[in-house]
C-alpha cells in the first residue's frame, strides 16, 4: 500500500512522526509532569501490534523518521521487541528513541540488538542535588552509568537533552556544554515550554537561545553555525570553532521553526496530534480497534494532517495551554 505523500494547507509534507508508546514515567520533572500524574487507563493504551500497525501506515505515506517516546518509553515491559518489530521496515530511514536514561544499564545493548542506532537522553543538570529538586526522584547515578552503557552498546553520537530553566539550571549551560566536549556526547539544549502539568511555566523563566549562545561563547569558547541540515530540523547545531565538541540548540519559544515543520505525533491511547500545542486530537485508535482498513486509516490521517496549524501560537495574544501536559502528549 502505497498512499500519496502527506501535506498540510501550508504546502509542508510530514516526514517525521513520534510515537508515545505509554504515559507512564518513573520521574517526576518538573518541567513535564505533575507530582500526582493521572495515568491513562492501561486497556486505553495502544498495544504494540496497534503501534507496529499505524507505523507501517504513517511509512507508506511517505514518513521517514520514527521516534518512540513517553512518558517514559523504557518503563513499558518488550520495548526491544517493538523496535524490532518497527526497524528495518520498507521507508523508514531512521529509527530513534527519547529516554530519560534510568533503565539505559540494562537495555542498551538490547536495545542496539534490536535495531535502534539513534538515542536521546534527557539530562538536565550534572549535579546530583538538583537532579532531584528537577526530576524528583533521585536516579543520577543510573542515568549517568545508562549514558556509558549506550555508548558501549555502539550509540554514537548520544544526544543529551537538557531543558533550561531560568532559576532552575541556567548556571550549568556552560557546564553541559564541558560536558559534550569531554563525553564526546551532542548537547541539545531545550528552552523552556508551557507544556509542565504545575503550571510552573512563565515567559520569565525561559532561557532563550541567544542567551544560551552567549553563556557559551563566554565561557567555553566561540562557536560557528553547522551547516547541511534541513529547515525542518528542530535543532540548530553549533560546533566549537576548534573542532572539539559540538551542541544544538531548539528555540521553540523564542525562534519558532514551525514554517518548516514536518512532524506529527500520536499519544500513547492513540490520539494523533498534528503539533506538540494542538486543542484538537484525531482517534486513531478507534479505527484501529474498529475495523477500518489501512487505507481508511491513511485518508483519516491525510484529512488530520492537511488541516495542521500554521504554528503553535505560543507568542500570540490568546495562545492556549493544551489541555494535557507533556508526559500525557509524548515528547
Amino acid at each position: 500500500m502505497n498512499q500519496p505523500a502527506l501535506r498540510d494547507s501550508f504546502g509542508r509534507q510530514i516526514r517525521s512522526v513520534r510515537i508515545s508508546i505509554t504515559d507512564r514515567c518513573n520521574f517526576r520533572c518538573i518541567y513535564c509532569m505533575p507530582k500526582d500524574p493521572h495515568w491513562i487507563p492501561r486497556d486505553e493504551i495502544l498495544t504494540f501490534e496497534e503501534i507496529i500497525r499505524f507505523a507501517r501506515i504513517a511509512l507508506s505515506t511517505g514518513v521517514e523518521k520514527i521516534r518512540l517516546t513517553g512518558g517514559e518509553p523504557t518503563a513499558r515491559r518488550g520495548l526491544p521487541e517493538l523496535v524490532k518489530g518497527i526497524a528495518g521496515r520498507p521507508g523508514l530511514r531512521d529509527l530513534s528513541l527519547t529516554t530519560n536514561g534510568m533503565l539505559l544499564g540494562e537495555l542498551a545493548r538490547p536495545l542496539w540488538d534490536a535495531g535502534l542506532r539513534r538515542i536521546n537522553i534527557s539530562l538536565d543538570t550534572l549535579q546530583e542535588e538538583k537532579f532531584v529538586h528537577i526530576a524528583r526522584r533521585g536516579a543520577f547515578t543510573q542515568v549517568m552509568g545508562g549514558i556509558e552503557k549506550a555508548q558501549q552498546a555502539g550509540f554514537s553520537p548520544i544526544k543529551i537533552n537538557m531543558v533550561v530553566m531560568r532559576g532552575y539550571n541556567d548556571d550549568e549551560v556552560a557546564d553541559m556544554a564541558r560536558f559534550s566536549r569531554d563525553r564526546a556526547v551532542h548537547v541539545r539544549y531545550i528552552e523552556f515550554m508551557p507544556l509542565d502539568g504545575d503550571g510552573i511555566w512563565s515567559r520569565e523563566k525561559v532561557f532563550t537561545a541567544q542567551e544560551i549562545l552567549d553563556r557559551i561563547t563566554e565561557e567555553v569558547g566561540p562557536l560557528e553555525m553547522v551547516t547541511g541540515g534541513t529547515l525542518s530540523d528542530p535543532a540548530r547545531a553549533f560546533r566549537f570553532k576548534d573542532g572539539r565538541g559540538d551542541i544544538g540548540i531548539i528555540a521553540s519559544v523564542s525562534e519558532p521553526f514551525c514554517f518548516a515543520c514536518d512532524r506529527i505525533r500520536i499519544t500513547a491511547d492513540g490520539k494523533l496530534r498534528t503539533c506538540l500545542f494542538s486543542q484538537t486530537e484525531t482517534d486513531v485508535r478507534a479505527l484501529l480497534r474498529g475495523g477500518a482498513g489501512d487505507e481508511e486509516i491513511a485518508r483519516v490521517i491525510a484529512n488530520a494532517v492537511w488541516n495542521k496549524e500554521a504554528g503553535h501560537g505560543i507568542n500570540d495574544p490568546g495562545f492556549l495551554q493544551p489541555k494535557r501536559p507533556m508526559y500525557s502528549i509524548g515528547g
